[in-house]
Order: C-alpha cells, then structure tokens, then sequence
C-alpha cells in the first residue's frame, strides 16, 4: 500500500496536470459514462463525483470500471464509512468541505490520498499537524477570493491549495496565477441540469474551453513539500 504522503505527492502531480477539476453532481448513475467520455474527448480525464446524490457511488463505480483512465474521486466525503464506500466502488481520491480529523487519519490509514476544506490559519495548521500539505481552499468567492487566499497562503509556504466555490471563466486565471494554487474545481462545465438533459456536447465544449483558458498558467509540477 502506497503511504499517505506519497498518495499526496502523487495527488498534487496529477492535479498540477489537468488544472481544473469538475466537481460534479450527478441525477442518474446512467449518465457517468456518456460524461466520462464527454469529459475525456474535450481531454480531461479527471473528474471529483460528490456524494450529494443517491446516484453519486454508483456513478464512480460505472465511470471507474468502464473509463479506467479516469483519474475518478468522491466529494463531499463527510464520514469514514462514506469514504470507505466511494474506495470500494474506485475512487481514486477524497474531497470533503471542511476538515475532520477522523476522516482524514481514515483516509491516510487506506493510503488515499485526502484534499479537506480550509478556509483559516488554524484549519491549515490543524491539517498541517496531521501530515496533509494540499487542501481544498473553500469557499474560495463566499470567504474574500485570490485576495484572501494571498493573505492566507503567506505564513504556509509549504502548503498548496484547490479553490472551489464560486470559480468560473471569469476568475480562474487569477486563481491558477497564484504560486500556492495546484488546480481549481469547478461545476460550471458540469451543471447538474446539463447532465439530467443529456446535453454532453455542450459539456464537452465547456470543458475543452476551461482547458483552453487554463493552458500556460499555473503551478504546473509543484510540489507538496
């Protein structure tokens, strides 16, 4: 089994490499594999399902075992037994919106790498004190934007953050302009209602857009320390 800080090294490689990740609410288990390829033929292969939904662990199952070049990771995890769930149906990877240190110590035990949510200095060194160095930096718009994330960053060289919240076309490059930024999540190529309606096209547009906007900027081949 892979150690918890070489999952994390690995995670902020393979991060570091698509810069945008869609964090997707998905109505319908049907729909992950026409999505995955949706997602892999604009060339994204990477893809965080939450588990906001009744379809959510069936849809990694689906979109794990038929697109294995899927880099597939489960949202929202809030317990360990959710964890345990999303590994046993194949993600890669866990997201959650906040940081609990049962949850992550769980994570680090099945050697899978863990990006947990902070949005303050003592959620930073309280993920810092439990050996975690990437962290989802959440909610990035809602808690101050680039300004508060620079502020934030400053004492915590070490550390590198995902912001998710409220980042679109707009935004995205003065986020992945930031040193300290591996990549950022976002749900505007990956609308829920896009989805439900089958309109796979137009995610697929999205997604080559966003990957477009995000070429040439960012910490591409950062380091987690």
């Amino acid at each position: 089994m892979q150690t918890a800080k070489g999952a994390e090294l690995e995670f902020v490689d393979r991060l570091a490499a698509v810069k945008v990740v869609p964090v997707v609410e998905i109505p319908d288990p049907a729909s992950a594999v026409p999505l995955a390829r949706a997602l892999l033929g604009a060339g994204l292969a990477c893809a965080e399902i939450t588990l906001r939904t009744p379809a959510a662990i069936e849809a990694i199952r689906a979109m794990s075992q038929t697109a294995p070049t899927m880099y597939v990771g489960a949202g929202t995890v809030l317990s360990c037994a959710q964890a345990d769930e999303a590994v046993d149906a194949g993600a890669q990877f866990l997201v959650a919106p906040g940081l609990n240190p049962d949850v992550v110590a769980h994570a680090q035990s099945l050697g899978v790498p863990m990006l947990p949510g902070v949005c303050t200095p003592s959620d930073i060194e309280a993920a810092v004190a439990r050996g975690v160095s990437l962290v989802k930096f959440f909610p990035a718009e809602a808690i101050g934007g680039v300004r508060f994330l620079a502020a934030l960053a400053g004492p915590y060289r070490e550390v590198k953050f995902v912001p998710t919240g409220g980042i679109g076309p707009a935004n995205l490059h003065g986020y992945l302009n930031h040193p300290s930024v591996v990549a950022c999540g976002g749900s505007w190529m990956v609308k829920k209602d896009l989805i439900a309606s089958g309109s796979f096209d137009v995610i697929g547009r999205l997604v080559a857009e966003a990957l477009d906007l995000a070429s040439g900027v960012g910490a591409e081949g950062v380091s987690a320390g």
